[in-house]
């Protein structure tokens, strides 16, 4: 599964644990542990780089900055657009192989049938790049994110969108407990979305770790699915949780309960260089 349709990012060669990428008109090169494969750096633009993240042998990191950079500059998917910056560990505020995901929800929500508005609910989410896809498409969506600061941003991103005024509840919280909440609520949602991270803490310390807590979040999930639930999207950066391992969690506990099909693949952006793709996460998707 690949990445096809942006105009604004490029992953214009990889080599050396290395990412030559473009943001809009901005060059940047970003560590990437999967590249271990040591070609020639023939592309001139290694040598033309704005700005280039080293990774520290202490742990972390910097950005070497050698051409100014705006503090933020905008780059588009489609009909949605994001503002752009170098932050901490390497981050821009975009993962851009997650267009893969945004489109297929788009077009679920195109599709949807029901006599109201679907309601999408994205966990972990970040910038909000699936929030503005959705939104987009026609539907309301509840964003929730530990990050104050994320969901900040996320709101920026709906109004150089054009998006601000669409039917959207910005939460700020701990996905888990959010979630407990919405089943005591009696709120029921068409459509969710998760992109958790491996390891992370909540506002208020909550301590998250994949691997011992994505299947109950799951199950708990699949309680706040509609009758009329159109998908459920599982993308995770994690290496021990392989595409299949994936699609077994989405068909023992969503499959089971509600029925619809599951699949899984590994999700990947396209090297302009080599033709090569670059392995970047795995997406396992339910549909109802």
């Amino acid at each position: 599964m690949r990445v096809s349709n942006w105009k604004d990012y490029e992953l214009i060669d990889a080599s050396d644990s290395e990412r030559l990428e473009r943001w809009g008109d901005k060059i940047l090169i970003r560590p990437d542990p999967q590249i271990i494969w040591k070609p020639e750096r023939n592309n001139p633009l290694w040598k033309k780089a704005d700005a280039r993240y080293v990774r520290s042998k202490t742990g972390g990191g910097s950005w070497t900055v050698y051409k100014k950079l705006p503090d933020v500059w905008k780059i588009s998917y489609g009909d949605i657009t994001f503002g752009i910056k170098p932050m901490g560990f390497k981050h821009t505020g975009v993962f851009p192989e997650q267009a893969v995901n945004w489109d297929f929800a788009k077009q679920k929500i195109s599709e949807y049938s029901g006599e109201t508005q679907p309601n999408i609910l994205n966990l972990f989410a970040y910038t909000g790049g699936a929030t503005l896809a959705c939104l987009s498409a026609g539907a309301k969506v509840c964003h929730v994110d530990a990050s104050k600061g994320m969901v900040q941003w996320a709101k920026e991103n709906a109004s150089l969108s054009g998006l601000a005024d669409r039917p959207v509840r910005w939460i700020v919280d701990d996905c888990v407990k959010f979630v407990r909440r919405e089943i005591r609520r009696g709120n029921k949602y068409d459509g969710i979305i998760m992109d958790p991270p491996s390891y992370g803490r909540g506002p208020n310390g909550e301590i998250w770790k994949i691997e011992d807590q994505i299947h109950e979040l799951i199950m708990l999930c699949s309680e706040l699915l509609s009758d009329n639930a159109i998908f459920f999207i599982l993308n995770s950066y994690t290496t021990g949780l392989s595409p299949s391992v994936m699609k077994y969690l989405l068909e023992m506990t969503l499959a089971e309960k509600h029925g619809g099909k599951v699949s899984a693949d590994e999700i990947g952006l396209a090297v302009t260089q080599t033709g090569l793709v670059l392995p970047c996460g795995s997406t396992a998707i339910w549909e109802g």
